[in-house]
């Protein structure tokens, strides 16, 4: 069993796939099948060893990695087994996504340019993220992972995206602007590195930090949780429309805390 998930394994990673959590579920199974001294593919030995999760979505997920083993499997064997499909019954139900509103998206980008910072780059990174996710409808690790030579005069180049493919996001006049003023001022501040956004100390912004800070902002903005749930950075993406950019820039301009677009 081990051997023939070692090879269904590179044969898959051959072809272009990660695998990252299929590959330990998969060698998890494997492990749990040698210990039941069997040599094909059980039903029964699936389900016991899915059963093992403590949810039914976990469940879910290591009865499909295994599912998908079968079909390779009985392909070249046909005394593998074949598992029923769905077995726990699972539906995965998705959350009505929050549509922020042009005010609200205003309010984020004031707070964020109010944010605590040594030398005024904290705030203009974080009003410089939110008002690029607002107008282009980035995932934030694209935002993230995006580099100074991405910044192409027709856009911005987003490389191994989810699909693992490149692609190119056009980019409002306002836009290009705002990131050329953003990165202005990093530089005199002195922060470097290939990056586009940065953390105080120059290192690039990770994710569990944005996220934070994003539950802070939405806080300061009068922005108030909706049936018990925060609204997300990534509904940012819902609400994607370069237009926003020429709106923040007249709307904000003057007085207070600027926009960054």
């Amino acid at each position: 069993m081990i051997a023939a998930i070692e090879t269904y394994l590179a044969v898959r990673h051959a072809t272009g796939f990660a695998l990252s959590n299929t590959e330990y579920l998969l060698r998890s199974f494997a492990a749990f099948a040698t210990d039941q001294k069997q040599t094909h593919l059980r039903t029964a030995t699936v389900i016991r060893w899915a059963s093992q999760a403590r949810s039914v979505a976990q469940r879910h997920a290591r009865y499909q990695a295994v599912c998908l083993l079968a079909k390779y499997l009985r392909a070249e064997d046909p005394r593998h087994e074949s598992p029923p499909p769905n077995y726990f019954g699972y539906r995965k139900v998705r959350r009505v996504p929050h549509i922020y509103s042009h005010d609200e998206i205003a309010s984020l980008v004031r707070a964020a340019a109010k944010l605590p910072s040594s030398d005024s780059l904290r705030p203009k990174t974080y009003a410089t993220l939110i008002s690029l996710l607002a107008a282009t409808g980035l995932r934030v690790s694209e935002a993230l992972h995006l580099r100074i030579s991405d910044i192409a005069a027709d856009g911005l180049l987003i490389r191994k995206t989810k699909f693992q493919k490149t692609r190119l996001v056009p980019l409002h006049d306002t836009a290009v602007k705002g990131l050329a003023r953003y990165l202005v001022h990093r530089q005199e501040t002195r922060r470097g590195g290939e990056h586009v956004f940065v953390s105080d100390d120059g290192q690039p912004l990770v994710y569990w930090k944005v996220y934070s800070v994003f539950r802070g902002l939405l806080k300061s903005a009068g922005i108030k949780p909706s049936c018990g749930r925060w609204p997300r950075i990534h509904e940012l993406r819902q609400r994607a429309d370069s237009r926003i950019m020429p709106n923040l820039i007249s709307n904000h301009s003057s007085g207070g805390a600027r926009a960054v677009f």
